[in-house]
């Protein structure tokens, strides 16, 4: 791998330093392609992401938000249970206080969680330590701004500027921080899950099977969901480093879905490594992806007056059938790139109130400011016991989706995964397979920004034709991998 040397500020200080406060600088090696993905840093424990990059991120991190902040504030710290995160947890402490930050520590909880004790207190920013729905052996940095959203691309890019020695920086400094655990301030985002559905419903009677993935949901949710009345069967509900999203969680559903039939359950909910995101599986056993969730909610929404010109933002994702129904419901829909903070910033941009992902992400901005799998888990049942009738009726009523394969296909060499768009081979079978197509379906290849593979989607009228040109897409990036 290509790589190019940064300057970094190491937590010592040499006798040069100690006249002006500036930080003694060491040197550390980064791959030449960008750090920030769709949602943060991530890669592979060991090799990009280790304890003195983690170090020098919470630094520059903690100075850059420093600088932006209207006033001093602490940093929010969460992680998930990967058997990493402690070790990434201390380095980007250890960053972050010698840039002068208090850190208040929450250990193992939600991304959401972060998010939310962000916004409602003096923080400047937060971090959460994931990767989200990838295996154990990854790990993840997501920044938070103030607000608790996802930290803007351009205060990502000024971060990523200082940590290759690109920009100059004022990174003088007169006082190191303080490091605090304040687990205790969890319960308050508790209290936030369920104050808008305290006074109104409880799920007394609902019998709900939760699969935690053994990652960040496994100590609240099962609490939240008891707390609202309902019965809770728990699947993979410990935390654990080595297991976190293996053959469980929202990317494998079939344990859930045996789960949901074999205790005659209401509802099944999955949630990744990190609860940002959550699929549902009906009493039937059936999946039920983003795009039912968005419009069984955003129904209930329009069917309130609450929902801003009946708009729901998702992605280039979002099933056909979904969009072409949700439209003979009066709605708009608008796509996205994909990643909740390209939805967010689009339902900011549009002041729409209800967004999310095929994936899981929802973001419903009456209720949180961030993608939450436990709040949608919880607004979904909800629903569900409003509505008096079981969920794989309200799916039996909404719509069918047109058949959409999505393949995997592994590229290691990460300038190949940026570059794909250049291969002309590709391009010209990819404008091949639209050619023939037509209105009866769509394509999309992508790179994805989270794990090192290229993704081809193929969704079609008809599940003959999606299987023929995914096969065909597939073997011309297999092609592209290997050369």
């Amino acid at each position: 791998m290509v790589s190019s040397i940064i300057q970094t500020p190491c937590i010592l200080r040499d006798s040069a330093s100690k006249a002006d406060g500036n930080l003694a600088l060491n040197l550390i090696a980064l791959p030449a392609t960008p750090l920030f993905g769709t949602d943060g840093i991530r890669g592979k424990v060991g090799e990009l992401l280790v304890a003195p990059l983690a170090l020098q991120i919470g630094f520059w991190a903690g100075v850059v938000l420093r600088t932006h902040a209207l006033n001093p504030g602490p940093i929010i710290l969460g992680q998930d249970s990967r058997n990493s995160s402690d070790m990434l947890a201390m380095a980007l402490s250890a960053g972050l206080t010698a840039a002068g930050l208090e850190v208040w520590y929450l250990g193992l909880c939600p991304t959401p969680c972060v998010a939310y004790l962000t916004s409602v207190s003096d923080a400047i920013g937060g971090i959460m330590i994931s990767a989200s729905h990838n295996p154990p052996e990854d790990n993840g940095i997501k920044i938070f701004a103030a607000n608790g959203a996802k930290l803007s691309q351009a205060l990502q890019a000024e971060i990523e500027a200082l940590l290759r020695g690109n920009a100059s920086s004022a990174a003088n400094i007169s006082h190191y921080g303080r490091h605090y655990s304040r687990k205790e301030l969890v319960q308050d985002y508790v209290v936030a899950l369920k104050k808008p559905l305290d006074d109104t419903i409880n799920l007394q009677g609902m019998k709900i099977v939760l699969d935690l993935a053994w990652g960040a949901a496994v100590e609240l949710a099962p609490l939240v969901f008891r707390d609202m009345g309902a019965e809770v069967i728990c699947l993979h509900h410990q935390p654990d480093g080595d297991r976190i999203n293996v053959n469980c969680g929202s990317t494998h559903l079939e344990i859930l879905q045996a789960a949901v039939k074999e205790h005659n359950a209401d509802i099944g909910f999955a949630f990744d490594g990190d609860a940002d995101r959550v699929l549902a599986v009906d009493n039937s056993g059936r999946q039920v992806n983003g795009d039912y969730i968005l419009y069984l909610w955003g129904r209930s929404l329009q069917q309130r007056q609450e929902l801003p010109d009946n708009l729901i933002v998702s992605t280039v994702m979002a099933n056909l059938g979904f969009e072409r129904a949700w439209k003979q419901q009066g709605g708009k829909l608008i796509r996205t790139a994909v990643g909740d903070q390209h939805v967010q910033a689009e339902m900011q941009r549009t002041g729409g109130m209800l967004g999310g992902e095929q994936s899981g992400h929802i973001l419903c901005r009456h209720y949180g400011i961030t993608g939450d799998g436990l709040l949608t888990a919880l607004h979904l049942a909800a629903l569900v016991q409003q509505m008096g009738v079981s969920l794989a009726s309200m799916i039996d009523q909404s719509f069918q989706t047109y058949p959409q394969l999505l393949r995997n296909v592994r590229v290691e060499d990460r300038t190949k995964r940026l570059e794909w768009k250049d291969c002309q081979i590709l391009q010209q079978a990819i404008a091949q397979a639209e050619a023939a197509m037509g209105d009866a379906g769509r394509i999309l290849v992508r790179a994805s920004g989270t794990e090192p593979v290229i993704r081809v989607m193929v969704e079609a009228e008809a599940a003959e034709l999606a299987d023929y040109w995914t096969n065909e897409l597939v073997s011309q990036v297999q092609k592209y991998a290997g050369e």
